[in-house]
């Protein structure tokens, strides 16, 4: 849903209910989804910024659409999730990366999750 929000310009109420109307197989996690979904359209700007501060040598404008869609999601989570433990969103997010990024995916996800982990203080 995030990945739809960049590639259309759809928000997150819309890229929800086309989620769940046309390609969700079954609505589990789909209370969690909608809310980790709403959060990333709501927080976009700030998120985009923390990534922008810990990524050297990388602009947002130029990473990858996957890559750039799984450190959202796991960036909301960083900032706004704090039940959510941080080994738990960086793992998400590499396996993520691992199975719809490219093969150097996994490594840059992991590379620039830690560092926002880092800056916020997540343990």
């Amino acid at each position: 849903m995030i990945y739809q929000m960049d590639l259309s310009g759809v928000d997150a109420e819309a890229a929800t209910r086309l989620y769940w109307e046309n390609l969700a197989a079954s609505r589990e996690g789909e209370e969690f989804a909608n809310e980790l979904v709403a959060g990333v359209g709501r927080e976009d700007a700030r998120i985009d910024e923390t990534i922008r501060r810990v990524s050297e040598n990388w602009r947002v404008e130029r990473m990858a659409r996957v890559d750039l869609s799984i450190l959202r999601l796991c960036t909301y989570e960083l900032l706004e999730m704090k039940d959510v433990p941080r080994r738990v969103t960086l793992n998400e997010g590499v396996e993520l990366a691992k199975r719809y990024g490219h093969e150097n995916s996994a490594g840059f996800v992991n590379g620039v999750l830690d560092r926002i982990a880092n800056d916020v203080g997540k343990e």
